[in-house]
């Protein structure tokens, strides 16, 4: 995670900080150079450690309204089968509706927007919905996280 930390400080990111062994980088950057990050670090990535991963930044306001907007919330007090999937790019109205939710019970998904909300009370190991399936599915990519790194991200943005 050092070195993860180390690429965005390179870039021009000031206060970065990591969130354990996760992936998870926040930081502090101007809209044009946080525009630029998503090729850069993968880049990076991809040079230094000789694999390709997604990089997909979201804003504090935008992950306080993921926060905000999970629909399963209000039905689930057992937040460890929440997790959310966020997408490079929104996708189409005619791939979502594409999609066949029925299949997949009795995991759940709400997609609003660019992220995709997921309830698996069978666990994350054991869902067939995968970035995998996600990523074909909706013509995008995407990397997943539980609800209490979603959390806890939020909470090491706004202080």
């Amino acid at each position: 995670m050092k070195a993860l930390e180390k690429m965005f400080s390179d870039a021009g990111c000031s206060e970065v900080r990591s969130y354990v062994q996760s992936g998870n980088v926040v930081f502090s950057a101007n809209k044009s150079l946080a525009g630029k990050l998503p090729d850069q670090i993968a880049a990076q990535i991809l040079k230094s450690f000789g694999f390709r991963i997604p990089v997909i930044l979201r804003t504090a306001e935008q992950i306080a309204e993921t926060v905000r907007n999970n629909p399963f919330l209000k039905k689930e007090a057992m937040t460890d089968i929440l997790h959310v999937m966020f997408l490079a790019n929104q996708p189409s109205q005619e791939r979502i509706a594409a999609l066949d939710h029925s299949r997949f019970l009795p995991d759940e998904l709400v997609i609003r927007g660019a992220e995709i909300y997921l309830r698996l009370p069978n666990g994350v190991a054991r869902t067939k919905l995968t970035n995998a399936y996600f990523d074909s599915k909706l013509d995008t990519v995407s990397t997943g996280r539980n609800w209490r790194t979603v959390n806890k991200l939020l909470e090491m943005m706004q202080e």
